[in-house]
This record gives structure tokens, sequence and C-alpha cells, in this order.
């Protein structure tokens, strides 16, 4: 499956724990890597300063769902049910 143009559900919905240019602590969840573009694409896309977690997630039926909202809703999911905090809910 091929990313869904300028859906940037994967750049907006998870945390990013390392570091991005810009974003030197990583990216919290639900905020917007600085390295998207208003078009929602990245800007770092092949270079090699592109964190690796960006580059390893690889689309998915499962994980893009039928649009935008439906990745977005399943990221956050995803998001949520790994957390260091998520084995005490």
């Amino acid at each position: 499956m091929k990313c869904r143009a300028g859906c940037a559900a994967c750049c907006i919905a998870p945390s990013i724990s390392s570091p991005i240019p810009g974003m030197p602590e990583g990216k919290p969840a639900g905020a917007p890597c600085v390295q998207l573009t208003a078009e929602g694409l990245c800007r770092i896309f092949g270079h090699p300063e592109r964190p690796a977690v960006c580059g390893n997630l690889q689309p998915s039926a499962p994980m893009c769902g039928e649009g935008r909202e439906q990745a977005t809703e399943m990221l956050r999911n995803l998001e949520r049910d790994t957390a260091p905090d998520s084995t005490s809910r």
C-alpha cells in the first residue's frame, strides 16, 4: 500500500521519541511534525536526518483505514495502547 498524498496522519497522531530536525526532543502525540508541509508532505523524506521510526512506519490497510480520519483514529488508539502507562488501565 502507498501513502495517501497529503494524509499526514502518521506525522501528527503518534509521538516520536527520537530527535527530528527542529524538534530535538521528538514530538508529542497529536502535534504536527515541524517538517510537515502545508500540503501534508515531509520536508526531510528520503534524507538521512529523517528519524528511522518514520522510515520504518509503513502504510497498511489496518493502520490507514479508508482515509485520513480513520488513520488518525487508528494511530491515536495505537499510541494510547502502547503508552508506558497503558498497562495500568
